[in-house]
């Protein structure tokens, strides 16, 4: 039968957290804003190559690191991307949206297991995180999905199991929710966000 499939969870780009100025080197008020713009119009050869020049004069900065893994992401060069969020969560452990963006990409890769790890580390660093929150639930969903399908292979006579994966389907289809997961490109980005009020906040083009 059919499994129940979730677009991937959110890959987080709107205001950069108190935390990330507080801990990344100064930050030019021109060079990441155009960036994430380009970012924006999914000119992602041209913000990859902005970015680049960035970081050539500041390879440590934590924003530029960040809006590089975002740009990566968004080319489908996930292996290279999940290296560089994967650095930041080394370095700055304490940021909630290298985590976040971490299981994107694994959930993109159908491990379920290390993008739930990656979210309940995102949780632990900031409690309030709406998004980090949403998704999470988005992959307990995944993995139930999974669990009650490879049960009705052992049992495909159990209705009560049947009628849990039909439920399902009804309460992905009413939340909107795509029947398979999406590529990078096709979901939200935001770029490091103050304690998000919402997890549908839009990407402001005000900040990097």
């Amino acid at each position: 039968m059919t499994k129940i499939r979730l677009n991937a969870v959110r890959l987080l780009v709107p205001a950069l957290s108190a935390a990330f100025f507080s801990l990344a080197p100064v930050v030019h008020a021109d060079a990441l804003p155009d960036i994430n713009r380009l970012l924006k119009q999914k000119q992602y050869s041209q913000a990859l190559e902005q970015v680049d020049k960035y970081l050539a004069g500041k390879p440590k900065d934590a924003q530029g690191r960040f809006l590089k893994g975002v740009v990566l992401t968004e080319m489908n060069r996930q292996n290279e991307a999940a290296g560089i969020f994967t650095k930041l969560t080394e370095d700055y452990p304490e940021l909630p949206e290298p985590w976040n963006n971490l299981a994107v990409i694994y959930a993109q890769q159908q491990q379920y297991d290390k993008a739930r790890t990656s979210l309940e580390m995102a949780i632990r660093t900031h409690p309030s995180y709406a998004t980090a929150h949403e998704n999470l639930g988005d992959i307990y969903v995944r993995l139930a999905s999974q669990s009650y399908a490879r049960a009705l292979q052992l049992d495909s006579s159990n209705a009560g199991i049947q009628s849990k994966l039909t439920l399902l389907r009804e309460l992905l289809t009413a939340s909107g929710h795509a029947d398979q997961v999406k590529p990078a490109p096709a979901a939200r980005t935001e770029t490091p966000a103050e304690q998000p009020a919402a997890p549908k906040a839009r990407p402001d083009a005000s900040a990097p």
